[in-house]
């Protein structure tokens, strides 16, 4: 039964509901956090006196920083949980 419950990830036993909530707390993160630096490239095109740092910027890698800021951020926020979780046990 336990062998069910727990898989081998790297050498170590983890749990279904660990992972599952990596997962979709990283999926989260980097939907997040691309879509908040997407808009914030946007909005700095937009505004009427406009920066040359905001002309030379390159929106999609603002994009992809924003996505890779949002991925650590929801893997805090998942271990942040389990931790909680598991000491409440």
């Amino acid at each position: 039964m336990a062998s069910s419950i727990c898989y081998c990830v790297m050498g170590k036993k983890t749990s279904r509901p660990f992972l599952l909530m990596a997962v979709m707390c990283s999926a989260v993160g980097v939907v997040l956090g691309g879509t908040s630096s997407w808009a914030e490239s946007n909005q700095c095109l937009q505004q009427e006196v406009v920066t040359n740092q905001c002309l030379v910027q390159d929106p999609a890698t603002k994009t992809v920083e924003g996505m890779g800021t949002g991925l650590l951020a929801g893997m805090g926020a998942a271990i942040g949980a389990m931790w909680s979780y598991k000491s409440k046990k």
